[in-house]
């Protein structure tokens, strides 16, 4: 038998939302303009598959992060919006689109995510390599993050992040070790810090996040922040759990934003050099703040 957890069924009794993570709806000509781009290149972008509260304020100064490699995911973690299944084929014209939107849009930092594509033996890693030179080619000034999935570990996937080299590398923990394998079943929190440890041994910039309201402590926050530090990270970000939907992991409580002050004290004491800690913080949210120094 496995010892896995199971996902609880949630109850219609759900905790009301306090004001503090209440955001305004998405308005406005600049927001409109990205929603025309969006949908006239066949684009998926994590901000609507995974229902971000932030994605008024990001496509109303006309900014969007990107999610290549369709919009089906071949795992079924218990917090995340995005549709598990089977993925349609590969788009390899994928990459050049991506890079002509940025272009229309004139982003001067770009964050582009993925699903995960477990059944391809590169794990998608060649479709994410080939997007950054396409974006790089037509937008020479644009700075990068990549918000990669773990490619199970393997670094010859990895690899190919690491050689097109974008300015930032960011890969989700997601939660406290204890509470891991409720959270996103098909991942393992060691596998995800060496994976974060590999892109640090080999020169990149690297980023995590943690929701929090899952049901972990405090002492295991500070804890998943201390492993994070060990493992050379350089940026972290802490928001708050919302469920997407009755059959996605439930909210056992809305975290204080004085408790998410904390947290971001207790990181820059460890040592982390950026910690972005809020209630409604997302993993790309103002990330252009994360690039840190430029080298001369």
């Amino acid at each position: 038998m496995s010892d896995i957890p199971k996902i609880p069924v949630a109850d219609n009794t759900r905790v009301k939302k306090p004001d503090w993570l209440r955001v305004k709806l998405p308005i406005g000509e600049d927001y409109r303009h990205v929603r025309n781009l969006v949908d006239n290149y066949k684009l998926h972008t994590i901000c609507e598959s995974g229902n971000c509260p932030n994605m008024g304020e990001c496509w109303g100064a006309g900014t969007a992060t990107f999610m290549i490699l369709g919009n089906i995911c071949t795992r079924s973690c218990g917090f995340c919006a995005v549709a598990t299944g089977k993925p349609l084929p590969v788009d390899w014209d994928e990459p050049q689109r991506v890079a002509e939107a940025i272009h229309l849009m004139k982003v001067k930092h770009a964050v582009i995510t993925s699903v995960d594509r477990d059944e391809l033996k590169d794990g998608g890693s060649i479709i994410w390599y080939n997007t950054i030179k396409a974006v790089r080619e037509l937008n020479p000034e644009t700075t990068l993050e990549t918000l990669i999935p773990d490619f199970k570990g393997e670094n010859e996937n990895i690899q190919r992040i690491i050689d097109a080299a974008p300015e930032v590398v960011s890969h989700n923990v997601e939660t406290v070790e204890r509470l891991s394998r409720l959270v996103r079943i098909q991942a393992k929190y060691w596998r995800s810090m060496e994976v974060l440890r590999y892109l640090k041994d080999n020169g990149m910039r690297t980023k995590s996040g943690i929701m929090l309201g899952l049901g972990e402590t405090k002492e295991e926050v500070i804890q998943t922040l201390t492993d994070l530090r060990d493992n050379g990270i350089d940026v972290v970000t802490l928001g708050q759990y919302l469920q997407p939907t009755p059959k996605h992991l439930p909210v056992k409580r809305f975290v204080h934003p004085d408790e998410f002050a904390e947290y971001r004290e207790v990181g820059h004491k460890l040592g982390i050099e950026y910690v972005e800690s809020g209630p409604l913080v997302r993993s790309s949210y103002r990330s252009e703040r994360h690039l840190g120094k430029k080298k001369v």
